[in-house]
């Protein structure tokens, strides 16, 4: 097995992890909820969850992986005491990693291929349900999306072949920083579009009322919820960055300055795409048909609609390929420890097993649409997402912590000793019952409240068997991590 590397410098750090936790979901998501939601009301309320939930989370990632110098495919292994079985864990990393990319490089084909698109003006000119008809198209062609899944792949893998620092930090920095100006151009270009007022009032202006109306435990949730799954904590995506870390800094600033970057990204999406909508009359939408039809849309009206077109989606480009290159990476360090490979024979073993592990969810959207296999017009990628989203990373996440404070885990002095090893902010000593009841507590409701949310509208007996697959999982979590004892 190679030796392993460390990031070449802090920024590089800041910006790879900021990297894999900027997503889809920061421009796709974020920006219409906070509408929705009660605009700068609603950011603030995301800011405290984040403080309270998705750092906590975070710094126990980093932690592992620093301590261990590990993935999480040894990182268990090598921090439990002697006689306890905490690796076994190692396969929600795994497992989860895989599952992730399934999808994800499946998206991240889209978005070269509308850049593509705007680039070459397809798209140009185009009646709103002529857009349509053209994602339509493309969603039912298995070649073309097989084709632009492929590139998808190769690319990240390309840039993973060359190693930590002169791959994956060096090329992902220059994708973070040309993607953060891009932002700001475009959001600079959105505040100076005609009767832009509307949609930035919608954005930012605060509207307690619509706490009341559409109620206060579901725009808490909604905070809640969107902090935890932006930060991408649960399935080691972030823990393998802690190891390639020295001791110089200590982890507490350290994550601060990865969710701050992370959440830049994310309120600035919302500058770029809600006031545009509002310009032009179009209503925001959430999920893929905000990128792939109604900006389309808008961007038809603007004058010089194709170059900012063109400027969005290879934004959004690099917004995925960032995340994918992540994870690729924790893959091939996981694959590197199980199985002793080195990095070129690891990369070529998983390029065919990615691109492999993705034609279900290619195939779900043409050839194998039939299959719906979480109800009535869901595909592979949505179950795929659902064990992901719903399962994998709020369970990861919960095991994480209770490795952190359990006694007959990692424990609570090795878990600080090592974040405060090094110059920066400490960590604060006395939110010991906080982050060992609070936040299990808190990523068990989340846990809870999202398998309601997805199976209520299926009727109460599919609501409830599937009530009790989520206990049961719980169940199982809780009595292996209170039964792991260490032996005396």
């Amino acid at each position: 097995m190679e030796k392993r590397e460390n990031f070449g410098t802090r920024l590089g750090f800041i910006l790879v992890s900021a990297g894999c936790a900027v997503g889809l979901g920061n421009v796709w998501k974020f920006p219409y909820i906070c509408g929705q939601n009660g605009g700068a009301a609603f950011i603030v309320l995301y800011l405290i969850c984040l403080a309270i939930l998705g750092w906590p989370i975070l710094i126990c990632e980093y932690a592992i992986g620093r301590a261990s110098r590990h993935s999480e495919a040894l990182a268990f292994h090598d921090l439990e005491p002697k006689n306890t079985h905490w690796h076994r864990f190692r396969w929600f990393s795994v497992i989860g990693n895989y599952l992730l990319m399934m999808f994800y490089t499946m998206v991240a084909g889209w978005m070269i291929n509308y850049a593509l698109r705007m680039l070459t003006g397809n798209l140009h000119g185009l009646e709103p349900d002529q857009i349509a008809d053209k994602f339509s198209t493309m969603l039912l062609s298995p070649v073309q999306m097989t084709i632009f899944m492929v590139v998808a792949v190769l690319l990240a893998f390309g840039v993973c072949v060359l190693g930590l620092q002169n791959g994956v930090e060096r090329i992902t920095k220059v994708m973070m920083i040309l993607l953060i100006c891009l932002m700001i151009v475009l959001a600079v270009h959105s505040l100076l579009l005609p009767n832009m007022q509307e949609g930035l009032a919608f954005y930012l202006i605060p509207d307690i009322s619509k706490f009341a109306e559409i109620g206060y435990g579901n725009v808490l949730f909604a905070a809640m919820s969107h902090a935890f799954f932006t930060l991408s904590v649960g399935i080691g995506s972030m823990e393998i960055f802690g190891s390639y870390l020295d001791k110089s800094r200590r982890l507490t600033g350290e994550a601060l300055s990865v969710m701050g970057l992370d959440t830049f990204v994310a309120l600035m999406a919302g500058i770029i795409i809600i006031p545009a909508c509002f310009a032009y009359g179009v209503q925001p939408d959430s999920g893929p048909s905000l990128l792939f039809i109604t900006l389309p849309n808008v961007f038809n009206h603007m004058a010089g609609g194709r170059i900012w077109g063109t400027a969005f989606f290879i934004f959004m480009t690099f917004a995925a390929l960032s995340t994918v290159i992540a994870v690729f990476e924790n893959i091939l360090s996981m694959t590197m420890e199980i199985f002793g490979w080195d990095r070129k024979k690891a990369v070529k073993r998983n390029i065919v097993l990615v691109i492999l592990l993705s034609m279900p969810a290619v195939l779900g959207y043409n050839v194998l649409s039939g299959l719906q296999p979480i109800g009535v017009g869901s595909t592979i990628m949505d179950l795929e997402d659902f064990l992901v989203s719903y399962n994998l990373l709020p369970l990861g996440s919960l095991l994480a912590v209770l490795f952190c404070t359990k006694k007959n885990g990692w424990g609570w002095k090795n878990f600080l000793q090592e974040v405060d090893s090094g110059e920066g902010l400490r960590y604060p000593k006395m939110v010991y019952p906080y982050v060992r009841f609070g936040v299990p507590l808190l990523i068990i409701i989340i846990y809870i409240k999202g398998y309601y949310d997805m199976f209520a509208p299926f009727g109460t007996k599919t609501l409830v068997f599937w009530m009790c697959v989520a206990a049961a999982f719980l169940a199982l979590i809780f009595s292996f991590t209170t039964f792991n004892r260490k032996k005396q």
